[in-house]
């Protein structure tokens, strides 16, 4: 919610407030991701030790009070620091998620666990636009930016109370459970160590094509996700001429189509271990509605209903990418590895809105989307030339 709270306040009258046009805006939006490089491979590795609980609890700090300064800004200066920032302080949350993530839960269950964890982009999609529509109409864009703030120190104290980084000493974990969890990781890790690890350390990692192409499929898709993610409210204000109240409803159920493409997608892919093809398919299938909602446009809710089967797609990728980091690397290094790919990739978040807000505003926002779809289509393909390994346990 801190880091997508800024797409309905830029339509909402911060673009107005600080005289932001669409290039300007795109930038805010996107240079999060330049910030976000900084923490990903330290915060996987520092999970991988068993701190990761402690650092995403200092983390939650930071980008609460980040979020509440980002209401105060006056400055377009002022809000491309505090984007910045935030992305610094928010860059090592994935990767030390998905390393507890790993704790908890064996390859033949990672690819639900992972996509019920990645289900925050989603969920905060879903919460965010009618809370952000409902504010915007009663008060202000500055009040957005104080709410998310406060809400993340609630979810710290959750957070706190809640949260082991793994099964060993957790609370309120049976002992057949806690057996069954570290017996089923002990003879996943005993397997690969036999099969021989495809890649032990994070400079072979480097030198490894298929990392690369990781690297590769995932900055496009997140030039896709952060591109639409931005972009949706305004998009959608465009399209339909409405007020804030209705975008914030309009906006919120392309992401509720999101979590069930995520749960049909992963569980699909857990059932047949067919990696490749259900990385592929939502990439290719999210670049197609795009495409197909940019020829509707002149069709008000047949545009909308392709913006909505994009969302269904949009996230349904994602748990199912993250399984493949740890049939690259030891247990030791996967931590790293993810943070590194993560770290690149993501780089995707600040082009491709980026590029949205610039083609918008020299060609129309119909070129802006189409720039998504080719990043989305490329992806897809190369998920499909992904190798065998990638499937196998």
């Amino acid at each position: 919610m801190d880091r997508v709270v800024i797409a309905f306040a830029l339509p909402g009258g911060m673009s107005a407030d600080l005289a932001l046009g669409a290039g300007m805006a795109g930038l805010a939006g996107g240079i999060f991701f330049v910030g976000y490089l900084f923490l990903q491979i330290p915060g996987g590795r520092l999970a991988a030790r068993g701190g990761g609980k402690r650092f995403i609890a200092w983390s939650l700090v930071a980008w609460a009070v980040l979020s509440l300064l980002t209401g105060l800004v006056t400055q377009t200066w002022e809000l491309l620091v505090l984007r910045f920032l935030l992305g610094v302080a928010e860059g090592g949350l994935l990767p030390v998620v998905l390393t507890m993530v790993g704790n908890w839960f064996p390859d033949h269950e990672r690819g639900r666990a992972n996509s019920l964890v990645i289900m925050f982009v989603p969920l905060a999609g879903v919460l965010t636009a009618p809370i952000s529509g409902f504010v915007l109409a009663a008060y202000d864009w500055r009040m957005l930016f104080y709410a998310a703030g406060i809400l993340s120190l609630l979810c710290l104290v959750v957070w706190l109370w809640f949260a082991d980084d793994g099964p060993e000493n957790a609370r309120g974990l049976s002992t057949v459970e806690r057996d069954y969890i570290l017996g089923a990781l002990r003879a996943e890790r005993e397997t690969a160590r036999q099969a021989g690890a495809a890649t032990t350390s994070l400079t072979a990692l480097l030198r490894d094509t298929v990392a690369w192409r990781l690297i590769a499929i995932y900055f496009l898709y997140q030039v896709g996700i952060y591109g639409f993610t931005l972009w949706l409210p305004t998009l959608l204000k465009n399209l339909t001429q409405g007020g804030m109240g209705q975008v914030g409803l309009l906006s919120a159920l392309p992401f509720v189509g999101a979590m069930a493409g995520m749960l049909a997608i992963s569980w699909l892919s857990d059932r047949t271990r067919l990696r490749r093809l259900f990385i592929a398919v939502p990439l290719l299938g999210f670049g197609m509605s795009l495409l197909l909602s940019v020829q509707f446009q002149s069709e008000v809710w047949a545009a909308y209903f392709w913006l909505v089967i994009a969302g269904v797609f949009m996230q349904a990728a994602a748990g199912i990418f993250w399984t493949i980091p740890s049939k690259l690397c030891s247990q030791e290094t996967a931590g790293g590895a993810r943070g590194l790919i993560n770290a690149l990739g993501n780089l995707g978040g600040f082009c491709g809105p980026y590029a949205v807000g610039v083609l918008t505003q020299h060609y129309g926002s119909s070129m802006g989307v189409y720039s998504l779809v080719g990043a989305l289509l490329l992806a897809g393909l190369l998920a499909l030339m992904l190798p065998g390994k990638c499937d196998r346990s």
